[in-house]
């Protein structure tokens, strides 16, 4: 006996289920990912981080969005576009903004885990942004009080920049003017 296999869904399949539902829908290799709503302590998290890196672009080319915003990733040279909702982009290449959704590949992305998502997160979401390019990629662990931040390497694979752990401070790479105090981040 066979195990039933997952159905996949096309992208335009994926957009008319979205117009008739208010879920946070994500769609990765033909599979739809239906999000949790956030926690509180997820959403200060969230919050303080947009805050910040928000405030730090200021009058600069690049801008923060916070979820939930569609980014539907494209490249040229990828066959097929994946959606995701990341915590937080910063999006410096605006000619994939429409109304609704950017298309294209953000510079920075940051994620935030929860216990639902973090092989999403810390697995699949690693690769998938790898794959596209983002320049950078952070994962904010609120359960071990932990961020982990990632760069691109010239061979286009992630480097572990850094991990910190309640106390002390992360910098983006990119984005020099982004530093963040780690217990200050994860404070009630």
């Amino acid at each position: 006996m066979s195990l039933p296999q997952e159905k996949l869904i096309t992208i335009d399949e994926f957009y008319k289920m979205k117009e008739n539902t208010d879920s946070i829908l994500e769609y990765i290799d033909g599979v739809v990912y239906i999000s949790p709503s956030p926690s509180t302590k997820h959403q200060r998290i969230s919050g303080r981080l947009y805050a910040k890196l928000f405030n730090s672009l200021e009058g600069k080319e690049c801008e923060a969005f916070s979820a939930p915003y569609d980014v539907q990733l494209h490249r040229e040279d990828i066959e097929e576009d994946r959606v995701v909702i990341p915590d937080i982009s910063v999006i410096c290449d605006k000619s994939g903004m429409e109304d609704s959704k950017y298309v294209g590949v953000p510079t920075l992305i940051i994620e935030i885990l929860s216990p639902s998502n973090q092989s999403n997160d810390l697995v699949v979401k690693l690769n998938l942004y790898m794959k596209y390019g983002v320049k950078e990629y952070w994962i904010v662990n609120p359960m071990l009080n932990t961020v982990q931040t990632y760069s691109l390497n010239d061979e286009g694979l992630y480097d572990q920049i850094d991990v910190v752990k309640n106390s002390g401070t992360i910098d983006s790479k990119i984005f020099t003017e982004f530093t963040v105090a780690v217990e200050e981040l994860f404070k009630d």
